[in-house]
């Protein structure tokens, strides 16, 4: 884990360190709309606060909706760890706490999913939604993660000039997101186009397919200072497929679990009405 900055208080929590209080800011960018209880949104590896687009109006409705950028991703800077899932989660944490945040409602996709499982097992979080979680491959579902995502960006960054023209193509587009989607063919072009430049520009994104696939499982359960967990999974996941879905059950054997039908990693893409519902069920919505 790395170094951790100088202490102004004391942990009082047994399962995380919550209670600490840092002395320098934690400069991660953040976007906020709506009105109502706060929900943060923690978006996955190579995204943006702005990757939870398709579901944003859906959740303003009822909730005051905070997206954040995480280190090394959107306009946030790196850190010196932002290639590491424990450095990401680190300062998730340390973000959490100094906005006074750990009883809020916390949602996230993909390694954002992992991010707030996390968070939760720490005691950092009010109830939780997790859709498509990494961090349960085990055996070869590591080689396959690490060479699978290792070429697309390498591919991505090769054709970054060309991506608006691939994106707005329902052929193209197909071949290019058969991994993350059920149905590339529908989606909106100029979306996919920024989230896949995005992708290609992040410069955390091989450093962290190294250590996320080299790193250990995400552990549990969620600590009994945090609220309630949901748990959500394509049942057409080809990134992290569905035999791992009864591992994040195992970790967190409270959590509620649901299926999304027709669904790819990007839930929130391929189902974006339904993934809503789920988050705001999950988080006490009316």
């Amino acid at each position: 884990m790395r170094p951790r900055p100088r202490e102004t208080g004391t942990v009082c929590l047994t399962t995380g360190w919550c209670s600490i209080g840092y002395t320098r800011k934690s400069a991660i960018e953040t976007s906020t709309q709506g009105s109502g209880s706060k929900l943060l949104l923690v978006h996955g590896l190579g995204g943006s606060g702005r990757s939870w687009a398709p579901i944003i109006p859906l959740l303003t409705e009822q909730r005051e909706v905070i997206t954040v950028d995480l280190p090394g991703h959107g306009n946030t800077p790196a850190r010196a760890d932002s290639g590491t899932f424990a450095g990401l989660a680190d300062d998730l944490q340390e973000y959490i706490q100094q906005n006074d945040l750990g009883s809020n409602d916390i949602a996230g996709f993909s390694l954002g999913g992992r991010l707030v499982l996390e968070m939760a097992r720490r005691g950092c979080a009010g109830n939780v939604v997790a859709l498509n979680p990494g961090g349960f491959w085990r055996g070869w579902e590591r080689t396959y993660f690490k060479w699978t995502l290792t070429a697309s960006h390498k591919l991505l960054s090769a054709l970054k000039d060309q991506l608006g023209t691939l994106s707005g193509s329902a052929v193209s587009r197909t071949a290019l997101l058969a991994q993350l989607s059920a149905r590339p063919w529908a989606l909106d072009g100029p979306m996919v186009e920024k989230e896949l430049v995005t992708f290609a520009e992040t410069s955390t994104v091989v450093p962290l397919i190294k250590d996320l696939a080299k790193g250990p499982a995400q552990k549990g359960p969620s600590s009994p200072h945090a609220g309630r967990v949901s748990i959500a999974w394509g049942e057409k996941d080809r990134l992290c497929p569905p035999r791992q879905a009864p591992r994040a059950r195992t970790a967190f054997p409270l959590a509620a679990f649901h299926w999304i039908e027709d669904s790819g990693h990007y839930s929130l893409w391929d189902r974006p009405e339904e993934v809503a519902d789920i988050i705001l069920e999950g988080t006490g919505s009316d």
